[in-house]
């Protein structure tokens, strides 16, 4: 996990999430960096950040289904 000024990070929600406020949003950082965060913090809680290679390690297990719940 890295530390990152997220002032002006343009955050984005999967179109697959309700308008019920459990879900995560993200930011792509200009130095290849990937924030994320919950979206009921909107600016006031904390994020984590990602470098490009964790970014990439997370998409391939969830397209491997590594994160399926039994």
């Amino acid at each position: 996990m890295n530390s990152a000024d997220l002032t002006g990070a343009v955050w984005r929600k999967s179109s697959r999430s309700a308008d019920n406020h459990q879900c995560v949003e993200v930011a792509f950082l200009g130095d290849g960096r990937v924030a994320m965060r919950d979206s009921k913090d909107q600016g006031d809680g904390p994020a984590l950040v990602f470098t490009a290679g964790e970014w990439a390690a997370f998409e391939g297990g969830v397209q491997d289904g590594e994160f399926k719940h039994p």
